[in-house]
């Protein structure tokens, strides 16, 4: 899951697929979810394939904003949890996988 910056508000789906087709070397089409953020971080559109049609989601937090990864090399990454807590709102930063031990060996 790639997510980019804000420049890009008033474009829809196929505009921002090929967005990041071209920009990102990305494509939606073939099941990368690309996730772009407004300035003020209040807003964000995702494009992704889901194996019938492009899917375009857009959503807006009223009184608040998303908290966003840091941005490396012009991109945010995050993984699917991560990306899920941010979707709802959350702060997606005090979300920690559970240490799962190694498995002991069989005898």
């Amino acid at each position: 899951m790639r997510l980019c910056g804000a420049p890009h508000n008033r474009k829809g789906a196929d505009g921002l697929a090929l967005l990041a087709k071209e920009t990102l070397g990305h494509d939606p089409m073939k099941g990368v979810a690309v996730v772009f953020r407004a300035k003020r971080a209040d807003r964000v559109k995702m494009v992704v394939w889901d194996g019938s049609g492009l899917v375009l989601y857009w959503k807006r937090l009223d009184g608040s904003g998303f908290k966003w990864p840091p941005v490396v090399d012009g991109v945010m990454q995050m993984n699917a949890a991560q990306l899920s807590a941010l979707l709802a709102g959350m702060d997606w930063t005090r979300m920690h996988a559970p240490r799962i031990p190694q498995p002991k060996a069989l005898a």
